[in-house]
């Protein structure tokens, strides 16, 4: 199937077309993302949307290029682009992926297959918690059927996935942190930082570098106002700064990391975990992580990202 009437899909891209690879910086990216109903692939594009990817759903693949080349005549390629391709699109040849990224590498942009795999077993569960119907079950196949057909119709992704992540011991908040970690972090040879809140209560972070307890800081969930919002919140974020030891705190945590981060560039490790922790893990260790990534930035680390485990 051609993307457009008449359209050649190996032909070589126009010079219009392409991306200026003398030009500064990193080629876009695009990434496909893909793999087994029920594996994840939705949390993942939200998760991607969160990272400021372009998101779009349920692409028919033989479209790719087109697509890309769409974003390309209105002058507005994003620097990531997220793409769902599964299943879903009844009548889309999925052998044929390989082909259709070949399109968009000559167009000048970095791909990147991303596949979502799990156990039959969890798939089945995760269908009968959520009462949700299998793409496949249109067909009159039973769930089961649904699972093992559609394995059989995305074997070619998978053997061709450039990575694949398998989700059957991952909550949803260990499966965005693993996106967090591969694709918001660690893009290039400097060292990455994450900035993670997390909830005493619920246990800290098993791997996280250094650990910061914010339970000492005066707690916005004691005021009826403010206990609903959270850390990311302006009305947190003001309480919070007028408060003198929060100040203080943020200051000393800053110069200790200005200090020492620095000196971590040296060793093998690709990023670096900055936790910090609260009673529930919304107002005060929110706001400190996203306070000290912020102030990471300004003094140039090139690759920060956030993660809050009890939000996201």
């Amino acid at each position: 199937m051609s993307s457009e009437p008449g359209e050649d899909p190996s032909r070589q891209p126009r010079e219009e077309d392409q991306v200026d690879a003398r030009a500064d910086g990193p080629a876009p990216t695009v990434v496909i993302v893909s793999g087994l109903s029920g594996s994840g692939k939705s949390v993942a594009l939200k998760t991607f949307e969160d990272l400021d990817y372009y998101c779009v759903d349920n692409l028919p693949v033989e479209l790719l290029p087109s697509f890309v080349r769409s974003l390309m005549r209105d002058n507005a390629l994003p620097q990531k682009i997220a793409v769902g391709i599964d299943v879903r699109n009844r009548h889309s040849d999925l052998s044929k992926l390989a082909q259709w990224r070949a399109g968009v590498a000559e167009l000048g942009l970095h791909g990147t297959l991303l596949f979502f795999d799990a156990s039959d077993e969890v798939l089945l569960r995760r269908y009968s918690d959520t009462r949700r119907k299998h793409p496949l079950a249109h067909f009159g196949l039973s769930l089961p059927e649904s699972i093992s057909r559609e394995r059989e119709i995305t074997a070619p992704l998978r053997s061709e996935a450039d990575v694949i992540i398998d989700t059957t011991a991952l909550n949803v908040h260990q499966l965005r942190r693993r996106i967090i970690a591969e694709f918001a972090l660690n893009n290039g040879s400097s060292l990455s930082l994450l900035f993670e809140s997390f909830a005493y209560k619920r246990g800290v972070p098993a791997d996280a570098d250094f650990v910061f307890d914010a339970r000492v800081l005066p707690n916005p969930h004691w005021n009826p106002l403010l206990r609903p919002l959270s850390g990311r919140d302006a009305g947190v974020r003001d309480y919070l700064d007028a408060q003198p030891e929060v100040s203080e705190y943020v200051g000393q945590v800053n110069a200790f990391l200005d200090t020492w981060l620095p000196r971590l560039r040296g060793e093998t490790r690709s990023y670096v975990t900055i936790a910090f922790g609260c009673t529930g893990g919304k107002h005060r260790s929110v706001y400190l992580a996203e306070r000290l990534a912020a102030h990471a930035r300004e003094q140039g680390w090139e690759e920060v990202a956030t993660f809050h485990r009890e939000l996201d």
